[in-house]
Order: C-alpha cells, then sequence, then structure tokens
C-alpha cells in the first residue's frame, strides 16, 4: 500500500512557505491507518519497549493504538497547560515558533523503556523535548517513531546525533 498518497500537502500553513503534511487524511482511512500500527509495530520488533509516549496532538493517535497493540502504557506528552495534575515541562523551538511541552510526574517508572511516536520530524525540536522529558523521569529512551521525516529539516540527524535511534515509515523531500 502506498501511504503516501493518503497524506495531504497543504502549501503556506501554518505559515508562508512551509508544505504541512496533513496526516488525518490517512487516519481518516481505516486500511491506511492499520497498515501504519503494523508498519510501526514491525519497526520496533526487535526492541524492548515498556511504554509508547505520544507527542500532542497526532502522536497522540498513533501512540494509543500502538500501546494497545502491543498490551503497554501509553504517557501523554502534551502541550502547555493541558495536564491536570503535577507536571514537569521542557520548552523548545519549532520551525515556526516557540512552544513547551509537558507530562505528568508519576507517567512513567524509573528505568522504563519508552518509545517516542508522533506523526512527523521535521527540525527535531519537539522530538528532543520529549526525550529530554522522559529522561528527567528516569526513563529509558528506545528510540522516536514518525510517519513522516522531513530530512532536509535536519530532526532525525539531530537526535541520532544525539544517539537516539530515529525510524521513519515515509520520507517527504523540502519543507
Amino acid at each position: 500500500m502506498d501511504l503516501k498518497k493518503y497524506i495531504r500537502t497543504v502549501p503556506n500553513f501554518p505559515n508562508d512557505g512551509i508544505m504541512f503534511r496533513d496526516v488525518t487524511t490517512l487516519f481518516n482511512n481505516a486500511s491506511a491507518f492499520k497498515k501504519v500500527v503494523s508498519r510501526f509495530k514491525d519497526l520496533w520488533r526487535e526492541d524492548k519497549v515498556e511504554a509508547i509516549a505520544g507527542i500532542d496532538a497526532r502522536g497522540f493517535i498513533i501512540g494509543a493504538a500502538l500501546a494497545t497493540k502491543l498490551g503497554v502504557p501509553f504517557i501523554a506528552l502534551r502541550k502547555e497547560g493541558k495536564l491536570p495534575y503535577k507536571t514537569i515541562s521542557e520548552k523548545y523551538d519549532l520551525e515556526y515558533g516557540k512552544a513547551s511541552l509537558e507530562v505528568h510526574t508519576d507517567a512513567i517508572r524509573k528505568g522504563d523503556s519508552v518509545l517516542i511516536v508522533d506523526d512527523l520530524i521535521a527540525t527535531g525540536g519537539t522530538a528532543i523535548a520529549g526525550v529530554n522529558l522522559i529522561k528527567a523521569l528516569g526513563g529509558n529512551i528506545v528510540g522516536c517513531g514518525f510517519i513522516i521525516d522531513l530530512p532536509d529539516l535536519g530532526g532525525a540527524k539531530k537526535l541520532e546525533g544525539s544517539g537516539i535511534k530515529v525510524k521513519s515509515i515515509l520520507t517527504f523531500e523540502g519543507e
């Protein structure tokens, strides 16, 4: 199945010059979404995964489905101000702004092996913030998985340069 045909490209969103890769069209097709979850499971089959951390918001969709399939807990890495209990936070730069990511302080057990997932890796700021949060809680990073890699923006290389394993299902050239 050619999963790229289920990804909608929206030019100039959210800012001029950005080619937004919209995976909601992929999620809207049951067969394509099932294939993505299955591909993630296959990509990380050899690794010890004790929990899945999904990055707000599309990473929640992938992460929750994958966690259910693997029978492991799901951890929500949320945008600032969205979690109701005690949190820690990490500020980071986006390709088009600044943001902060948070996680509940009791989200994982120390030593858990955590796979972080999201829809897309661009400059890597969000994923690096997620890695830092999981490490701050005492978790071990299995790696970071994405539906889409935008290699021209260098995020995957940045993560790999920090010793983080990165696996993506699809690659799109350009921004």
